[in-house]
């Protein structure tokens, strides 16, 4: 959690509250980290999602990521505004594009 909020900060990106939300709360068995934070002076929600693995994220597997951020909505009764992913692998170019069409703020690493 204090590397994710260190990499944030170095994005000045800074929340009042983060804590994170398990994906079997949500029904799903993705090995993906879930953080919900509420923005420091506009007290919105932001979801901050984070992919570390060997293979590829296909187009296919963002759209799960984005159907993962729907159950998230449905499970805390509200709408979250911001959305920002950290993927640690090689992406797909199609998936980045599609995620950013979709209003995420995508950050690449390749590993």
């Amino acid at each position: 959690m204090k590397a994710l909020v260190e990499y944030l900060n170095h994005k000045n990106i800074i929340f009042r509250s983060l804590k994170e939300i398990m994906p079997k709360a949500l029904g799903s068995r993705k090995k993906v980290s879930i953080h919900l934070g509420v923005e420091l002076k506009e007290n919105y929600y932001a979801v901050v999602m984070e992919v570390a693995k060997k293979s590829r994220v296909l187009r296919k597997e963002a759209s799960e990521l984005m159907l993962l951020h729907e159950k998230l909505e449905q499970h805390i009764g509200s709408r979250i505004t911001k959305k920002y992913i950290i993927i640690r692998a090689p992406l797909c170019s199609q998936a980045k594009t599609m995620l950013e069409e979709e209003g995420w703020k995508v950050w690449h690493e390749e590993r």
